[in-house]
């Protein structure tokens, strides 16, 4: 073959790929996540699936740019694309939060975010008074390119970065979220009368003489729920009031912008971040006992099969007799204790009527196939000065459930009747979870004998459930419930009724939490709307004002919806922060714990004395080579057979905790498999068998 031949052909072979690649490629706009690890995906407006980033195309965008992305091919994964960004064109991190730290030229800015992926130079003149080592907030005056790096002038000190306060701060400014209230709101908030006058009652349902209670947590300080009950017949009537925060909160006003602009209140380990002011939402919108305080009734007439047969709507006024905790009332109608005083001893019959009421409701629910998570939540137990003592898991017990179930009950009832009433309404709604991923999980869980039903490419909630049923008590239990969570959707707000796939529900909405809730406030605007329309009293004016929520409802479902999902990554982010800190302190001690996930780099280690997870990572196994074998989810050692599975009890030592990179990692010092083929067990961790632990233990933590 001539080399004139060859020349020619290596020629068409290119312009064959070039032109491939042109057919085939197409650009996109969307918003980049960025990992931490420097990969990223672009979320694009068309809502398709997400476009795969690796870190060699991220081309100096920053996590949440808005960006237009080429993509190259689709050969990442089934059904998944792979793409480069080609350019920024909305920058979002005009002021970021991190660490200082000196330089010969300046200084060092580390992101506390860190999805940011960069360092930013702070040139000595914009360093404003700040010391090495100090969380501060900078201002972004240059945007990194591929031939210099970001800079930064320092705008904002917050201190040091142990200081519990400068924490809290710190996750502010990391999610930017509003915590300082307008001075117009404040005023109108300080407008607003402390007590309940006779012109509020008016045309107003009095409850006041009824039994009432509200049931809480120790801490809690707005309590925007009570309820009563009342046996009728063979039946049972419930009401379920809530604080009638409309009545305060004006459409238009400081306090609605401000509310509207929160979303949602933001609870940290030590403090809140109210969506509305202290005067109202602990004073006269909080239902605290022996005061009147106005509030929206949903009032429901149950048989003794959980059927409604009834619900009525109104707003009224209450005097809860009692403020009670879940602890006491888990006293009551758990433990059998009557702890009332006698005047009071009328409340503990009533608590014992609510609770066969929730154990039928809840009966109920799960019959339709509501699926109930067993995941537990960690509780962060400080000392008067803030720092970390303990993290616990939080209890849920039946008095927990007791409320939940009367809560569900109400917000399904009042979406139903506005459903019926054919007004825009605002729902709480679930989609079904996406196929791909569910029949990725089914495959994910046969291994280890677990299975479900599908019908073609849909499930059924009850299939679902009975999956959680059947791992409940095995060693795998807590893979199968975190395995199936990832499958599911978030839930969120909608102007349409999609239905909530979770509770089996085919129609649902958010009534019960106005004071921290802003969808529960439309939710009540819309109510009392629809109830004056079912009174065929014409209201041009409630007419007009039905339509100016309807122009703006689908807007306001988004916006609370992001609203909602920022304020738990804050939450999140601020737990996990105080999980590490308390690690920190104990690096080198010796802990018993269980294999909470198997990875290609190693494993996961769920603490049992704190609830705290780390990684034992395959570098660090040092008695044997192990492979990782995925099907079966397992570690394997290549000449000793070792398999270390979910579930496997495991005692380990803490080598390091790095709190900026959210990483706790462990050393494996003793092993014990699990016994994947018993019957099943309520709680495994309690029945792992005790291994030795070398060196001194730890004392037991207390919560106080």
């Amino acid at each position: 073959m001539s080399p004139k031949i060859r020349k020619v052909n290596i020629k068409d072979r290119k312009n064959r790929k070039n032109s491939s690649a042109t057919k085939d490629s197409s650009t996109v706009r969307g918003v980049i996540s960025v990992h931490r690890e420097g990969f990223g995906f672009v979320k694009t407006e068309n809502n398709v699936d997400d476009i795969f980033i690796p870190a060699r195309g991220i081309n100096n965008a920053l996590n949440g740019d808005t960006v237009s992305v080429r993509i190259e091919n689709s050969l990442f994964k089934k059904g998944k694309s792979e793409g480069r960004v080609l350019s920024i064109l909305e920058r979002v991190n005009q002021r970021i939060v991190g660490r200082l730290q000196s330089s010969r030229r300046g200084a060092l800015f580390t992101p506390e975010d860190l999805r940011i992926g960069t360092v930013f130079n702070i040139p000595a003149r914009s360093i404003n008074g700040a010391v090495d080592g100090q969380q501060v907030v900078i201002e972004v005056t240059a945007w990194p390119t591929a031939k210099s790096a970001p800079e930064g002038k320092v705008i904002e000190i917050l201190g040091w970065p142990d200081d519990p306060d400068v924490e809290v701060q710190t996750v502010i400014r990391k999610f930017d979220l509003p915590h300082l209230f307008k001075p117009a709101a404040l005023a109108e908030a300080e407008a607003t009368p402390a007590k309940v006058s006779r012109e509020d009652m008016k045309d107003r349902v009095d409850l006041r003489k009824m039994p009432t209670v509200t049931i809480d947590g120790e801490t809690a300080k707005d309590f925007d729920d009570a309820v009563s009950i009342r046996p009728e017949q063979g039946n049972y009537r419930l009401w379920v009031s809530i604080a009638d925060v409309s009545h305060y909160v004006r459409p238009g006003s400081s306090l609605d912008q401000e509310a509207y602009l929160r979303g949602t209140s933001v609870y940290f380990p030590d403090r809140c971040i109210p969506m509305l002011p202290e005067r109202l939402s602990n004073g006269i919108c909080s239902l605290n006992p022996h005061l009147d305080r106005l509030t929206f009734t949903a009032e429901m007439l149950f048989d003794r099969n959980g059927k409604m047969l009834e619900s009525d709507f109104y707003p009224s006024v209450i005097k809860s007799d009692a403020r009670l905790t879940y602890t006491e009332v888990k006293k009551v109608i758990v433990d059998g204790e009557e702890n009332f005083r006698d005047t009071e001893r009328y409340l503990a019959q009533m608590l014992l009527q609510m609770k066969e009421l929730a154990l039928i409701l809840q009966a109920v629910r799960k019959k339709r196939g509501s699926i109930d998570f067993d995941l537990p939540e960690p509780e962060i137990v400080l000392s008067l000065t803030g720092q970390t003592e303990a993290i616990i898991k939080s209890e849920r017990n039946l008095a927990h459930q007791l409320i939940e179930e009367f809560m569900l009950a109400a917000n399904e009832a009042v979406a139903r009747f506005a459903t019926a009433q054919e007004i825009p309404f605002l729902y709480r709604v679930h989609e079904p979870p996406d196929a791909a991923r569910l029949a990725a999980f089914h495959d994910f869980v046969m291994p280890f004998g677990f299975t479900f039903e599908m019908q073609g490419e849909k499930v059924k909630p009850l299939a679902l459930q009975g999956l959680i049923d059947a791992a409940e008590g095995r060693p795998e239990e807590r893979l199968v419930n975190y395995g199936l969570l990832r499958c599911m959707k978030q839930a969120r707000y909608a102007s349409e009724n999609l239905k909530h796939f979770g509770l089996a529900s085919e129609c649902y909405t958010h009534f019960t939490s106005p004071i921290r809730r802003y969808p529960d406030l439309i939710v009540h605007r819309l109510l009392k709307l629809a109830i004056s329309r079912r009174a065929d009293r014409p209201d041009k004016k409630g007419q007009q004002e039905l339509q100016r929520i309807s122009d703006t409802l689908s807007e306001a479902a988004e916006h609370t919806s992001k609203r909602e999902r920022v304020a738990m990554e804050a939450e999140r982010d601020i737990v996990e922060l105080k999980k590490l800190q308390f690690m920190q302190g104990r690096i080198g001690q010796e802990f018993e714990g269980f294999i909470s996930g198997v990875t290609g780099f190693g494993f996961f280690v769920e603490l049992t004395e704190v609830f705290v997870e780390g990684l034992v990572h395959i570098s660090s196994l040092a008695d044997d080579h192990y492979s990782f074998d995925e099907k079966n989810h397992a570690l394997a050692g290549r000449r000793s057979g070792k398999v270390l599975r979910i579930g496997d009890a495991a005692g380990v030592r803490v080598l390091t905790v790095n709190p900026q990179a959210r990483r706790i990692e462990f050393e494996l010092i003793n092993h014990l498999p699990a016994r994947h083929d018993l019957p099943l067990r309520r709680n495994p961790v309690e029945e792992y068998p005790k291994i030795p632990v070398r060196g001194k233990r730890p004392k037991q933590l207390v919560k106080r």
